[in-house]
This record gives C-alpha cells, sequence and structure tokens, in this order.
C-alpha cells in the first residue's frame, strides 16, 4: 500500500496518509502576538482543513498529543477542546510542556485521524 503525502516540502508534508490512517501537525499560521485562544482557534480551523484533505473529520480523530509552552494554559486549552469536539468523539490523548521552536508559538497539536 502506498503512502499518500498531502502537499510535501523538503522538511514536511502537511499530512501523511497510510491504511486509511492519516497524520498531521498544527501551529498557528499567525502567531504572533496573539492569544492562546486565537492560536486555538487557528489550530482548530487549520486541523478541519487538513482533515478534509483526506476524506475525515474531527469526529474520526484517533489520537492526538498536544504540546504546550505553559501549564498554566492547561484549563483554558481543555474548555475550547471540549467546545470543539463533538460529545462521544474524544481521541486518546497526551498533553506536555515543552519549549517550541517558534517562541511565538504558545502550542503545537499532532494529529492522527481515521479516513472515511
Amino acid at each position: 500500500m502506498d503512502i499518500q503525502r498531502i502537499n510535501p516540502a523538503p522538511k514536511w508534508s502537511d499530512a501523511t496518509v497510510f491504511n486509511g490512517i492519516g497524520h498531521f501537525v498544527e501551529v498557528a499560521e499567525a502567531p504572533e502576538n496573539a492569544s492562546l485562544e486565537s492560536q486555538v482557534a487557528q489550530i482548530f480551523e487549520q486541523a478541519e482543513a487538513s482533515l478534509a484533505t483526506f476524506n475525515s473529520d474531527k469526529t474520526r480523530l484517533l489520537s492526538v498529543t498536544i504540546y504546550l509552552t505553559d501549564f498554566a494554559y492547561l484549563e483554558t486549552f481543555n474548555q475550547l477542546w471540549q467546545d470543539w469536539l463533538p460529545e462521544g468523539s474524544a481521541p486518546s490523548r497526551a498533553c506536555v510542556k515543552a519549549e517550541l521552536a517558534d517562541p511565538d508559538y504558545l502550542l503545537e497539536i499532532t494529529f492522527v485521524a481515521a479516513a472515511k
């Protein structure tokens, strides 16, 4: 079975899909001076677009890893996360504190989802 690479570039692809499972990572496209809420909204919007590229949606998330730069953001993030996910569709998840490559990023999320 072939690996599908969506918008491959020298350092990464927007998503990779193998055997009906898609993997991708999202960070805010405009993180400069953006609040946590703004960055989360950007990531969720981008994630929905990425999911659509391999015929999936947020109800088909299998696993996520959330990288936060400060656990002081966790309560706010958790509420936004719960508001975004349809009831009964929460994936397995891990949440870690991490220093990200760009200091403007407050969070980064890796997603794994099943295609339809």
